[in-house]
Formats: C-alpha cells, structure tokens, sequence
C-alpha cells in the first residue's frame, strides 16, 4: 500500500505499512528508491566515479543486512547503469532516522513507516551505525562463514568504542576515524566482485610479512555474493600519527631548494648534471649540488627508496599464497601490456588533437612534438619484448606517488593499494615489475619539481622559466639517481630479480613513458595549463 503527501523537507513523503526490517522486499519502495530521488542523490557524492557521463537507470544488485542485537541497518550494492552503455557497482548502506533536524544534506528519500515520518539516509552519517560496524569486527569469529563476514587481525583484541568521526574530504572512499586517532576504518564505495586490492595486500604485507612502514591490518568486512565472489566493503587499519603526505612534505621541501638559487646565488648555467637514471650514492654527488640542494634531502630520499625496495622485498619473497609468488615474464604478459598500451595511447593521442585549442606556449610546442613523433612513441610501447628479460614480476602498489605515503618524524609509511583508478581490477592484480612502482615515484618527484616552479612564479619571478626549468632537471636526475641508488642496492641484497643494468634501465624508460602518457589525459580533460608536466616527462623520454 503506498500513498503521497506533501511535507517541507522533501517534496513528497512515501508512506509504508511494511516495517523497516522488511521494506527492502516491498517491490513498491525499491521501485521508487531507485528513481530519480536516488540519482539526484549519488551525482552529488564526492565518491561517485560516473560524474563525467550520464546516468541511464540504477538497479538493486543485491542487498544485505548489517546487524547487531536487533539493530538493523541495510547494506545496499547498486548497480549504475550509464547511457555510454556501461556500468558501475557502488555500496550505500542506509538507515531510517525521523529527527527533522538530523543530517538535512544527507537525506535520500522521505518516507513514512507505519505512520511514522522520516528520512532514509546514508547510514554512516549516524554514529549508532558507525559503533556496530566497528563493534561487529572488534568481536568477530575467527573463522565467519556467513554472507556478510566479519574479520578482525590478532592486532585488534580487547578493544572498546570510545568515539568515531568523518576523517574528511576523500576521493572515491569514506573514511571513519575511531577511538581519538587510532583507528581508520575505509568504506570503499565503488565495489567489484573481487577482493579489493586494498584489503589483499594490506592484510598480507602486515599479518603474514609484518613490513613496519604501512598501517597495520585491524580487520575488514566482505561480502559473499550470489555468485560466491567475495567483495570487500570496509578495511580496518591503525591510524599512523604523521606529520602530512610525502607530497606535501616534497613541496616544502622543494620550496627551500629554489629559494637557495638566489639566496646561495647560484649560478644555474654552472651546475653540474649527472647521466639520467645513473645509480648514485651521496658521495657521488657534486659538493655544488649538495650546497645547492642540502644533505638532508638526499637523505630523506634514501630512506624513501629503502621503504620502497622493503616494500618490494617483501612482496617478492612469497612461495605459497599464488596471488603474491613471482613471475616471469611470458607471452600472455606482453600481449596484455602492448593492447592495454595502445588502447591508452590512442586515447591520449585524440584527446591530444580535441584539446590543442586550450594548450599555449611550451605546452603547445611539446603537445605538437608529441603528435609528430606519435609512430615513435607507440613504437616504443610494441617494442616490450619478453623474451629478453629477465627480470621477475610480482604485485605492485600500482598507483605510487607521494599522495601515498606517509611522513613520520624522520620516516615514511606506505598507503591505499587500490591501484589505479582507470583499470579493471583484474588489471590491477596482474603482476609487474617492480620498477613500474619507482617509475610512478619518479612521476610524482618531477610533478613535484614543476608544481613548485609553476605555483611561486612571483616568488621566483627574477629567475627566467627556463632557468628554472633547467635547474629543475638537474635536481631530478640527481634526485632520482640517489634514489635509485639506494633502492637497488637494497633489493640486488634480498635476491629480488630486477633484471641485469640494461633490463632496468629499459624498464624504467617503459614505464615512465606509460606513466607520463597516462597523466596526459588527466591533466588534458582537468587541467590544461598542467598539461605541460607531462608532455615535458614524455618529450625527456623519447629525446634521451
């Protein structure tokens, strides 16, 4: 039975004799959740991927409930289809609240249940919900065989809710920070019918190689669905006290080491460089450099490239878990890599040719050498050939860049496995060498270079661009040469198989280009005037 009445809130009311427990079977309301009022809702969540194109109809995929001593809240899974004939799959968990002043932003749709008014709302908004959940993996079983399963690590025990809150603006996920800063509990909100990245490798990073420098596993909650696939909702970790991301830290830092060219008077045309991707130890850089540039500096960059290569080490030393044992390289790899290259390239080359009107200046002149030198570069992708390498692939971060990590006193702590955001989930279990991981690190320390030339021009306006350009290259050869110093030292060490010189070196090349090439369309559909950063990574690349 359904009927309609007015109120001020929201234009209309839905009213239900069914109780909240049951209403998800009511053909009625799931019909009239899923229209319109539902649509207008998700566009305007930060964590809906599917802004850029248009909502054609959204489904139920399959609902759950998430429960505890007769509380009950539902955990919905939705379907989006698009007109762009696609779809994408998004948890909601939803509650019924009938405070008139609880959460006006977040409410989805009025209804009345048994003559009581109220709003359905996203249940995360309510810290009732949030103690259940985190109540619901502090005591779980060790062994959870049903279809919500909820999954605690030996490092969670004897713990008690004390307060929960939003950790803040987020992407794609949402976050909730418990117990004064000790805990995180992530939702992911766009959901596969897999385990997510995320919660694989966090849980066996820490529970099965104890690596020190990501948060520690707490637990999780995944879903067996219909078809026996386990999805995951939520992952538990511990809250690392830090001082701000690597990027953040890398901008200040970076800062100094410009400001030092008119301050040490620097004479930039002097400097000396070094060979792009050469192997260095500190004592291998210039004094020039280091009076230039600071100790300290280098120095934070060989602790980064001993986490990384830790990192690495650890998930390259597995031999029973098949989804973490190295591999070799073989036929069905290179097949992936060259499709999924051209496929991305291609891409990025019409996206290139649609948005040359937004480009001016140097942006222009590397945009235009981009699209003559285009049968070059995608030569260089189809050159990939497996049978010269010897190297090992294993899982990789897949999305590392300074936004990943974490700054702590003198250290750095390792985030968000999800990988990249443009790939399939499969795509992002597939294992790869590890320097596909340095190589978007790489990226990131030259996005961080020009970031800082482009967001001070004032500060630094008595030193030409060009200048500045220039010295920006040399600080990121020496930057990575460090780097990359320290980072093969360490796995060479640990018998992790990079390659012989050659081999990583060519691999370093492959996918920097990948990486540039990928950044391209971002910035390109985002933000234009930074389209210059990569286009400059690509033109270095093909020129050297």
């Amino acid at each position: 039975m359904l009927k309609e009445t007015s109120i001020n809130e929201l234009k209309t009311t839905y009213d239900f004799n069914e109780s909240w427990e049951e209403l998800l079977g009511n053909n009625h309301f799931v019909k009239i959740f899923l229209s319109d009022v539902l649509e207008a809702y998700i566009v305007k969540q930060r964590w809906f991927g599917g802004k850029a194109s248009t909502i054609k109809y959204i489904e139920l995929a399959e609902y759950f409930k998430i429960q505890q001593h007769g509380e009950i809240y539902f955990g919905l899974l939705l379907e989006v289809h698009f007109v762009e004939a696609f779809y994408q799959h998004y948890f909601l968990p939803i509650a019924f609240v009938t405070d008139e002043n609880f959460a006006p932003q977040d409410r989805i749709l009025a209804i009345s249940i048994k003559n009581q008014k109220g709003f359905i709302i996203d249940a995360i908004n309510l810290e009732a919900f949030r103690k259940l959940v985190f109540e619901r993996i502090a005591n779980s079983l060790p062994k959870d065989t049903t279809k919500v399963q909820y999954h605690k690590s030996h490092f969670f025990t004897d713990v008690l809710y004390r307060s929960s809150r939003f950790m803040g603006l987020e992407q794609s996920n949402t976050s909730l920070v418990y117990n004064d800063e000790k805990y995180v509990l992530k939702f992911f909100r766009r959901i596969f019918a897999d385990k997510n990245p995320d919660y694989e490798m966090s849980r066996f990073l820490s529970e099965k190689k104890e690596f020190k420098n990501t948060p520690s596993y707490l637990g999780s909650i995944n879903l067996v669905d219909a078809d026996n696939d386990y999805i995951t909702i939520a992952l538990m970790q511990e809250m690392v006290p830090n001082q701000g991301d690597a990027w953040h830290f890398m901008l200040k830092e970076l800062n100094t080491v410009f400001s030092n060219i008119k301050l040490k008077e620097i004479n930039i045309a002097i400097l000396p460089e070094t060979e792009v991707l050469q192997r260095l130890a500190i004592q291998d850089v210039p004094p020039q450099i280091i009076n230039w540039v600071g100790l300290d500096l280098f120095t934070k960059i060989q602790t980064l490239a001993k986490r990384t290569a830790e990192m690495h080490i650890a998930l390259g030393s597995e031999f029973e878990e098949t989804a973490f044992t190295p591999a070799h390289y073989n036929g069905d790899y290179d097949v992936w890599l060259k499709n999924r290259m051209i496929y991305q390239f291609q891409n990025r080359l019409n996206t290139i040719e649609n948005n040359l009107h937004k480009l001016d200046g140097l942006a222009l002149q590397l945009a235009q050498e981009f699209l003559d030198k285009k049968n070059t570069i995608r030569k260089r992708f189809t050159a990939f050939d497996w049978t010269k390498l010897k190297g090992e692939r294993i899982r990789v971060h897949g999305d590392y860049h300074l936004g990943q990590i974490l700054v702590k006193d003198d250290d750095f702590y390792i985030l968000d496995f999800e990988g990249e955001p443009e790939s399939t989930i499969r795509d992002r279990k597939v294992k790869q060498p590890p320097l596909k991981d340095v190589a978007g690190l790489f990226r990131s320390f030259h996005y961080a270079i020009y970031a800082t030339i482009f967001n001070n021009k004032e500060q630094f306006s008595d030193l030409a661009q060009e200048d500045l350009f220039k010295a920006g290259e040399i600080l990121y050869g020496y930057i990575t040469g460090v780097f990359l110093g320290t980072y093969v030292t360490e796995t060479q060490n640990a018998n992790l198989n990079l390659g012989y010189h050659q081999e990583r070196i060519f691999i370093l090349k492959y996918c920097l280009l990948e990486k540039a090439v990928y950044e391209l369309g971002y910035e390109l559909n985002s933000r234009p005037q930074w389209a210059v950063i990569p286009l400059k990574g690509i033109s270095n690349i093909i020129n050297h």
